[in-house]
């Protein structure tokens, strides 16, 4: 059972239960040889069900403790993943900030429908978690994650050199983020008639 599920109007976000290991398996073994050029180089058995439910038993408890917001994307006829979308590194205090990183099947890409997983991600982030800012970093020559995140609304707020070890080498990445400009402080929050909401 999910921990979390968000309707879409074409998918399902769901923040996936450690007994869905399968569900995600299956997702990164069809497309592994797809994703490989944006990811890390990983163990052999890095995706297999045995690896996975570890993984998602950490991402449950932060979840839990709202340090980060893990979302698969399911279809909602077949029930399988079509992708990831993942709200991590939550901080709160001054900053009230976290990072986006996502993914699509191969075969589900130029439909839109990362677009509209991303835009019910946001909206849940800024509206239910209430951050401030939410940041996402793209290499240079992945141009399809440059348009999305401009339709999004995301700024470029600068360039950072050898950022992260993909595909087995430092790659630059451009540093983007959307500001929400309906943020409230808790004070705020707290002080809103009971009739606002």
């Amino acid at each position: 059972m999910p921990l979390l599920t968000l309707p879409c109007k074409r998918l399902t976000l769901v923040v996936l239960d450690p007994e869905q290991a399968t569900l995600e398996s299956d997702f990164y073994r069809r497309n592994q040889k797809h994703l490989a050029r944006w990811s890390p180089i990983r163990p052999a058995d890095y995706h297999s069900p045995e690896r996975i439910r570890p993984r998602l038993e950490v991402q449950a408890s932060a979840f839990e403790v709202g340090l980060a917001v893990h979302f698969a994307l399911l279809d909602p006829d077949s029930g399988q993943m079509i992708g990831a979308c993942n709200f991590s590194g939550i901080t709160r205090g001054a900053f009230q900030a976290c990072y986006l990183g996502y993914h699509i099947a191969e075969s589900h890409q130029g439909q839109g429908l990362m677009q509209e997983a991303l835009e019910t991600g946001i909206q849940y982030m800024f509206e239910q978690q209430n951050l401030h800012r939410i940041m996402a970093n793209y290499i240079p020559a992945n141009d399809r994650s440059a348009r999305l995140l401009e339709r999004l609304g995301f700024e470029r707020e600068g360039y950072a050199k050898a950022y992260l070890s993909i595909a087995g080498r430092w790659q630059d990445h451009v540093l983007t983020a959307l500001i929400n400009d309906r943020f409230e402080t808790l004070e705020q929050r707290w002080s809103r008639p009971l009739s606002q909401g």
